[in-house]
């Protein structure tokens, strides 16, 4: 089988209005607490990476989602463990902001991300936008 068969799929959402992008504070006491992301969150098995970030952002932000076209795709790795990485754009379509997960969310612009600190796998997705 293929090695990529192997590797779980981390999604995460890109949601821009008026050249900011929306990030989210992770609470302290996880692997990435306390650092700046781009919402979203792991696909279980069976789930595609679209479905998972419409659950992840239902479930950490209280929003609902529309998932546009996948914008960036790379590979990281946590714990040992190979991930893919899919980043969509997103646009947030109802719901209210709730937070589970974090501590606040932001919107910032290009430039504004490299003062954050931010998760590895999203500092991947920054770099992207960065230099788009």
């Amino acid at each position: 089988m293929p090695d990529s068969s192997h590797r779980r799929v981390s999604t995460a959402g890109i949601a821009e209005e008026n050249g900011r992008f929306l990030l989210a504070l992770r609470k302290p006491g996880t692997s990435i607490g306390e650092r700046w992301e781009f919402p979203g969150g792991k696909a279980e098995p069976g789930e595609t990476p679209e479905s998972a970030l419409v659950r992840e952002y239902e479930e950490e932000l209280g929003v609902i989602i529309e998932v546009g076209p996948r914008l960036f795709e790379g590979s990281f790795l946590n714990k040992k463990q190979p991930y893919r990485l899919m980043a969509f754009s997103i646009k947030i379509i109802g719901g209210e902001m709730a937070l589970t997960e974090h501590s606040q969310v932001r919107w910032v612009t290009a430039s504004e991300l490299s003062t954050l600190t931010m998760a590895d796998s999203d500092s991947l997705i920054r770099d992207y936008l960065q230099k788009r």
